[in-house]
Order: C-alpha cells, then structure tokens, then sequence
C-alpha cells in the first residue's frame, strides 16, 4: 500500500498546490479502502495489480537514492534548490467561490485523478467491476464518499462545479449521467495542479503589465464592478491598432492580470470553456483575438459565433472582446462593459516614424505620402520599421512599397485585386462624361491636401469620393474605373455585390462591412459592379425584406460617403433608386450606348497596333450596328481568333468580322440574317455554302 504523503496512485505526481493534493489523497485512499474490500474473497489481476504494485517499485528506487552517495549528494543538492511551498492556494480559491461543500469537492478531486493519473483507469475500472469502465463518474463518486446523498446535487447540470466550467457539462442536458466520465478540461487539471504558480494552458499568453496612467472612467467603473458572472469589454479599436498595450494599461490600472488568447483558437473552438475557467481560477482577464472581429474568426462561419458565450456566461471571467470600428453588438452578453476605444494612429504620427527611416529628402517626401495614403496601425507601423531598420547594407527597401503591401494583406481575402489594362486616352466617351472623369481625378488628387491642409477633414470625416457609373452593359463602366485606377495610381479591388447579397436578413450588412473596415486602411479604388443584385430588390416597402433591402442599399452608400477612398457603383438600373440615395454620391456619371461617331472610333482603336485591318470597313460597321464598346472589343477578338487559323501574319478581314459581329449579335436574340449585313451579306452566305 502508498504511504500516506502519497497524494495519487502514480508517486511520482505530486501536485503544487497542497489543498489539491489532500483532495487527490482523499480519492487515492478511499479508491485503495475500496478495492481492500473487493479483495478480500480473491486476488485482484492485472493491470489493477500493476498499479497498485508502482509503489513497491517506487520504494526501491528512493531506497537506492538514499544509499548511493551520488544520488544521495544530488538529492540534498535538488532539495536546497527546490522552492519552499506557497501557502496560497488555488483550489481554496475555487471552492471558496463556488462555495463547493466538501462532497462538491470529492467530485471535483475525482474528476481531476481520472484525467491526470495515468494509474487511475485500471484502478477505477477493477472498483467499477468493469474493464471498460476505467472513468471517474458520479456513481464512482458517491461509492466512495461517505455520505453518498451528498453527492446527488453535483448531478445537476447547474451545479456550480458544471456552470463554472471546471467540469465540462453535457450540451443540451440538465443533469449528469452518473456512470458517464467526469471530464475536467485539461487546462483547468494544469492549473488544478499546478497552483497559482504553475504556467499557463496552452493557448493562453500572459500580456506584460501596461504603464498606469491617470485613471479612466472605464477604470472607475471596472474597480466598482464585481465580477460575478461573464462580463465583456467591447474594444472599439481600427484594424492593427496595438490592442494588447491599450487592454495591458487598463488592467494595470484595475490591478488585474491579463492574457491573450491564441489566435489560431476560434470562438467555438472546444479548448475555449477550459481556458476560461483557467484563466478564472488564477484571476486572469482574457483578451480575444481579433480575428474575431465581426465573427471573422478562423475557419468559423459568422452564424456560428453570434452564441459562443453560452457556455460561458457563467465563469466569471472578464473579456476584452475586439469590435473593430462597429458599435458594440449587447445581445446574448451576461455583462457588457463600457468600451475601451483606441483611437487610430494621427496621420502626423505616421508621417514622422517613416520619415525618420530614410535620409534624403525626396525619399522624406514619398514617406510622407505613405503615410498620408496607407492608413497603416501600430503594429503594422512597427513591421515597416523593423524590416527598414534591419537590413545593414544594401539597397534598403521602400518604405511607400512597404506601406502598401501591409496596406492591402486584409482586402485581398475579401476582394478581387484587378490589374487595370486601360488608361483615360483610350476611352470613347462623349465630352460630358469625360469632363466628369477628368473631374473625378482632379479631386482625388487634390483630396488629401485639401483634407489636411485646408481643415475640410474635420467637417467630411477624411471622407473620399462615392461614385456611381450608370448605363447599359458593354457601355465602358468598368474599363473607365480600371483607366482611374491607372491615372490615379490606386490599387484596385472589385467587389462582386452579387456575391456578397445574403438571403439571410442582416448577412449583407455583415459582408459589407467587413470589405469596408479592411479597405479603410489605404487610398484604393472599390468597384462594386453587379450592383442590381442589390437595387434589383424593390424600393417600394411591402414586408420586412423589402425594408431590409432598403436599408442594406443604405447601409452600401452611406459606407461610400465615409470611405477614404474612390469608391464606384456599377448598375443598369438607376431609376430604382430613390433621389434620397443619390444625394450621398458625389459624381454620377452616364455611360449612353455610343452614337456612330463613338463606335468608328472603337472599331478603329480595338484591334492591336500590329493587326493589319485594311480590309476592314469600320465606317460600315460603325453606321450598320448599334452596339455598346462591350460588344465591339468581343467581336474584335473573336475576328482575331478566327483569323488566326488562316494568316500567317497579324491580318483580320472583313469576313473575319462580319461573322463575329453576327455571332455575337446572337448572344442576346434570334437568329440573324445575312441580308442585314448589306453589301457583306455575301461573305455569310459563302460561309453557309
């Protein structure tokens, strides 16, 4: 039999907080007495005998370290370096908390032998009388314990010890089967275990003390709020703002403990009660990741995270949950705090940090323009200066180029990064709708000095430029927004509305801002084309979705007012539009079907330079079909494809053409006949022959 300091079947675990050890020596012995009294009509077998014999062995073995002088010298030697016991306890805590009598206790003791001792399986099973029941349960529990009624309420599913998260309740039950096994997360065994001095679970990071400064008004009303149950601080902070030195400083300031939460680890991820309960067991604050932000946290679809505080609505436990810039969402939170809200890093403050990483002055200048157009945070921000500062010799790398590969990491998730392949000259448009484009470049242009230096900022918001592109389709709206993305320089990300419009009433806002929040971090162009899956729904309100539909149309211009960017609405449908929304748009411009004129000048600029097109009327062609540029550059490549398989040398004829056209006036209607094709009618009817 183990001696009585033994705390557990397996000597060699010794756990560090001493009210933990007296509980597993209460289950250690209690086990031993019962399987005295199975025992006594035969000899237990097995793997039960096994165990039981680990301290015969482990006698042994402290018999030679007391007699060999080596191992003697070296005893004495871990002995003085050992540290003395804390008195402060762990488990004292928690049932103190809990208010945990002492069959609660047993239970929890139980529990926490069936998954740290090793030995405790085979042990359990020979008391269950079953080989394949080697568990802690309730049944084990009040087998043991003295007063085995004593034990009934620990059944009920809120029993502080399955509400508190110390053990894991079954979902969806009220009560605890009690021959099921008593699992205890094994974050919450670590701390059990290992005292208030024992590292932290996986999965958790203590965050290093923050500077105490003058006390907030949220650090008042932290001070003065007990924890007694979940409890929520929103964090109202712009994407890569440094949230852990903002949450560091204000758990100083309330004198508490905080640590983040691994980023990999999902709001329902499985690991997420235990570490709750850990951290509340060594008084711990939480901070999230904000990958959470707007249930975009890894791999977890958002209509899954909007109840992951269920299971935690009981663990006292204060969290610092990242918002973004969205209001903080109440619904479902058993406390919610006042927000911590991080304001976003002063274009001033950028400017200086990045001129400071270059030396000649017009390298001063393109830093200052990074930081006027790459609205980058502090993390971010100290990326750049890590990467300039350690490279020793060489080239070092650009600083602009820096900025807006930080810049854009996030919005290639959402959107689509368009390559822009046109430029304003090759644009066909009439005078008015080219006046408005050059217009539209002018204020992009002057849009950042007028912000900062003319003090319009304050008054717009450092908004950027809504534009809408109205018109049929093949009409020019895209190349025109492709051809701005190239005069202005802009990266350029097309927003496909017909993707991100949910059945489900609220998803599309969801979508919408989070496309928003990532792009807010540069000057960009956002295309938003197929915006008729959106203005397709009526404007006139019936039921509950046409009101949704129309404030979700709300919600899209109202973000493109606030945008820092140039940010265009493709559609086809403006009079669906109500007057109120157009009043948030800063230009409207009209893409009309192009007239002779216009369309003479696509079919004379759409084939290549090195394409021999003498052979091509383009004034027949120009005057014969009424067709938007869209169609034109399709028949115009389908002429060249087909030319292809006959010449040698880049050559399209008028045959070439003719069929294209034909083919692709059929795209949207009956059949065509050659005898519309005037004196070229010719040309398809040999085809045909």
């Amino acid at each position: 039999m183990a001696s009585a300091a033994s705390p557990s079947l397996n000597p060699e675990l010794r756990p560090g907080d001493p009210e933990t050890a007296r509980w597993l020596a209460q289950v250690t012995l209690r086990l031993r007495r019962e399987l005295t009294w199975l025992r006594r009509d035969g000899e237990l077998a097995g793997s039960a005998q096994d165990a039981l014999d680990l301290t015969r062995f482990h006698d042994q073995k402290l018999a030679f370290f007391a007699q060999d002088a080596t191992a003697k010298w070296l005893s004495e030697r871990m002995s003085e370096a050992a540290k003395k016991p804390t008195s402060n306890s762990v488990w004292r805590r928690a049932a103190s908390a809990l208010n945990l009598d002492d069959a609660a206790q047993f239970v929890l003791a139980c529990a926490l032998a069936g998954r740290a001792d090793a030995a405790f399986g085979p042990v359990a099973a020979a008391a269950n009388g079953e080989a394949g029941r080697g568990q802690a349960s309730l049944a084990l529990a009040q087998r043991l314990w003295d007063e085995p009624l004593a034990v009934l309420p620990c059944a009920d599913g809120a029993h502080p010890l399955q509400r508190s998260g110390l053990i894991a309740a079954p979902i969806g039950r009220d009560a605890h089967d009690w021959s099921a096994p008593l699992w205890m997360p094994a974050a919450v065994a670590q701390v059990l275990l290992g005292g208030v001095d024992t590292a932290l679970p996986a999965g958790l990071r203590e965050i290093a003390k923050g500077s105490v400064g003058e006390a907030t008004p949220l650090v008042h009303w932290l001070r003065a709020t007990p924890l007694a149950s979940m409890q929520v601080v929103p964090v109202v902070a712009p994407r890569g703002a440094d949230l852990e030195a903002a949450v560091a400083q204000v758990a100083s300031a309330s004198q508490r403990r905080v640590a983040a939460i691994s980023a990999d680890i999902g709001p329902q991820h499985p690991s997420l009660p235990g570490l709750a309960a850990a951290a509340w067991l060594l008084d711990l604050d939480l901070l999230a990741p904000d990958s959470w932000i707007e249930g975009n946290a890894p791999h977890e679809p958002s209509h899954r995270n909007e109840d992951w505080t269920a299971a935690l609505a009981a663990i006292p436990v204060r969290w610092f949950l990242p918002v973004g810039e969205a209001a903080p969402h109440a619904a479902g939170l058993a406390m919610l705090a006042p927000a911590l809200t991080i304001a976003a890093l002063p274009v001033a403050e950028r400017r200086r940090r990045f001129e400071s990483l270059v030396k000649p002055k017009d390298a001063k200048a393109r830093a200052a323009d990074a930081a006027r157009r790459f609205r980058v945070e502090e993390r971010a921000v100290t990326r750049i200066e890590t990467a300039m500062r350690s490279t020793s010799s060489g080239a070092k790398p650009d600083v602009y180029e820096l900025a807006r590969a930080e810049a854009a990491t996030h919005m290639a998730q959402l959107a689509t990064p368009v390559s822009p392949r046109f430029t304003l000259n090759e644009l066909v448009l009439p005078p008015r709708e080219t006046r408005a484009l050059d217009a539209i470049v002018t204020a992009m242009r002057t849009l950042g000095r007028v912000h900062e230096e003319w003090g319009t900022a304050r008054a717009w918001n450092e908004g950027g430029l809504a534009v809408m592109f109205c018109g049929p389709p093949g009409t020019g709206k895209t190349m025109a927004a492709e051809a701005l993305a190239a005069s202005l320089e802009l990266p350029m990300y097309r927003v496909d509305l017909s993707q991100v419009v949910n059945k489900y009433i609220g998803e599309t806002e969801k979508n919408l801002r989070r496309i928003f929040d990532a792009a807010e971090s540069s000057d960009c162009l956002l295309f938003f084309d197929e915006a008729d899956a959106l203005f397709g729904k009526r404007t006139e309100v019936r039921d509950s979705h046409d009101r949704f539909a129309n404030l979700e149309i709300s919600y899209l211009l109202e973000r493109m007012e606030r945008f820092r960017g140039l940010a265009i609405l493709a559609t086809n449908r403006r009079k669906d539009l109500d007057t109120a929304f157009l009043r948030r748009l800063r230009y409207i411009v009209e893409f009309p079907v192009p007239g002779v004129a216009e369309r003479a000048r696509l079919w004379a600029q759409v084939f290549p330079a090195a394409v021999d097109t003498s052979g091509v009327d383009i004034d027949f062609l120009a005057r014969r079909f009424e067709v938007a540029g869209g169609a034109i550059r399709s028949a115009a490549f389908n002429a060249c494809l087909q030319a292809a398989a006959r010449e040698r040398k880049p050559s399209v004829a008028m045959t070439d053409v003719v069929r294209a056209v034909k083919s692709e006036l059929e795209k949207s209607g009956p059949e065509i006949a050659a005898e519309q094709f005037g004196t070229y009618a010719h040309l398809l009817k040999e085809e045909a022959t």
